[in-house]
């Protein structure tokens, strides 16, 4: 999770996701930058994956999260990291997939379509339900409590 300063409280940095699916999804859509790992350590999967879905890749110090569980069972691991990233510089790996469903014909999408700073109380409307204890975390971490 990128975060900074805001005026009062942190920002932290969403990414949308790509692709037909989640085109006219908004409220309850953004999600951290994440993806899966098997063999390699979860801190380096977290910087590579930051990396392939904004193009920055993040260094700092990275302050560790307690993992969240999704609604689909999938387990999220997550640290935040200070960072000054420019949404104006994404640039997100790509996928491709049947589109439309049934055509024959393949498309390429990216993984995340943008990235954008939220204030924490916009954030927790954005995000997806099961990530919002990432931003409990980070208030406790930023606040000391």
């Amino acid at each position: 999770m990128l975060f900074r300063q805001g005026d009062a409280d942190p920002e932290v940095l969403l990414v949308h996701p790509g692709g037909p699916f989640w085109a006219r999804r908004d409220e309850g859509a953004w999600s951290i930058p994440k993806g899966e790992f098997t063999v390699e350590e979860p801190l380096a999967a977290a910087i590579r994956e930051c990396e392939e879905e904004t193009g920055a890749r993040p260094e700092g110090e990275f302050i560790p999260l307690e993992p969240v569980r999704q609604a689909g069972g999938k387990i999220v691991v997550a640290w935040a990291v200070r960072s000054d990233f420019d949404p104006s510089h994404l640039r997100s790996n790509r996928f491709s997939m049947e589109w439309p469903p049934k055509s024959g014909r393949l498309q390429e999408f990216p993984e995340v379509d943008r990235a954008e700073w939220f204030g924490l109380e916009v954030a927790r409307r954005k995000i997806l339900a099961a990530q919002a204890g990432f931003l409990d975390q980070l208030t406790r971490h930023v606040k000391g409590r």
